[in-house]
């Protein structure tokens, strides 16, 4: 089969009949039911499947189909070498006693995992949704092809030109340019490398003369947020914040809170929760543990978890990640529906 006719057969981001996706939130805030809502309004929704199962990620896909004929998307995170030292990780631990004994819980496991990466692969091979993301990095260029001869099309997330480049090599249709206004994650290659500062509008000058779809992802949260993204080439959009207080999102109840609390009025960039940069609502614990903080992904996301999850259960905000992006403010409660249509006018 040939690039053009793989390319004939694959979905067109471009020819949403809404111009929004609702960028895959791992973690808990993307469901089922919120992929489903949006693709059903003419957007483009998303499963996020970092940190789940390859069964379970299969078991989402079939609940989107069964809600909804719309196409829909799948997000994988893509695996990386370990990058921390034992000793290093062991003295970061050292330093979370106090918050372990504060919520009566033991650290986690700081293992290092590729979060079920092939069997996950496997798993899109068979189902084939109409959009695979990758983020974290670019897959090789093998996987990128068997996920196009199978329909699916290929969008990877960058943050940088050198980045979007290897992205193209590989073969992506689309780029997910993201700028440092986005909540959660940066999609940076290099797992231990700066968070990047060059903003949205920005990076997509920098990457206007490539021949490749762009999707604008960082602070959107507004209909005249959309409008100037599009404006400077962007075919779409992708907002993950606008839609974290959507009445059919999975976002913990402590989250939802804090999202409207006048108790944490901005974000921060921290690496404290997981080893890696991530943009969330600026709390004590970024505050106290970011400093000392290494880089290790996913390590530290695995010795932390229990904290977390204890935090959330005992109505903790500040031990827990509230990842939000720059708009949070700006956000607002209501179904999907309303918010893609609030990202529309």
């Amino acid at each position: 089969m040939n690039t053009s006719t793989r390319n004939q057969s694959r979905f067109d981001i471009a020819a949403l009949p809404l111009p929004v996706i609702q960028a895959p939130m791992a973690g808990g805030p993307s469901t089922p039911q919120l992929a489903a809502a949006v693709s059903s309004a003419g957007g483009l929704g998303f499963l996020a499947a970092g940190y789940k199962t390859a069964g379970s990620m299969g078991a989402e896909i079939n609940a989107v189909r069964e809600l909804t004929d719309a196409p829909f998307g799948v997000n994988l995170f893509v695996p990386q070498p370990s990058t921390i030292r034992p000793d290093v990780l062991q003295q970061y631990a050292l330093s979370l006693a106090g918050d372990a004994s504060r919520l009566h819980v033991d650290l986690g496991d700081p293992r290092h995992d590729d979060d079920d990466w092939q069997n996950k692969l496997d798993v899109l091979y068979e189902l084939a949704p109409a959009v695979v993301s990758f983020t974290f990095d670019v897959p090789e260029a093998g996987v990128v092809t068997a996920l196009q001869e199978r329909g699916a099309s290929v969008t990877v997330t960058v943050t940088s030109r050198a980045e979007a480049k290897l992205a193209i090599t590989a073969g992506a249709d689309v780029l997910c340019v993201q700028g440092p206004e986005a909540g959660g994650h940066r999609g940076t290659f290099d797992a231990a490398g700066p968070a990047g500062t060059t903003p949205l509008h920005v990076l997509l000058n920098d990457l206007s003369d490539l021949e490749i779809p762009l999707i604008a992802a960082g602070g959107i949260v507004t209909g005249a947020d959309t409008r100037a993204a599009i404006s400077r080439g962007a075919v779409a959009v992708q907002a993950g914040t606008a839609f974290l207080r959507a009445d059919e999102a999975g976002t913990g109840a402590v989250h939802r809170a804090a999202l409207s609390s006048d108790e944490f009025p901005t974000t921060a960039v921290t690496k404290a929760f997981s080893g890696r940069y991530a943009r969330g609502l600026y709390n004590d614990f970024m505050r106290q543990h970011d400093l000392e903080a290494p880089f290790g992904y996913p390590e530290i996301h695995h010795l932390t978890r229990p904290l977390r999850a204890a935090a959330a259960g005992a109505g903790d905000p500040h031990r827990i990640n509230l990842w939000a992006g720059t708009g949070f403010d700006r956000s607002i409660v209501g179904p999907a529906r309303s918010i893609l249509a609030r990202l529309t006018t």
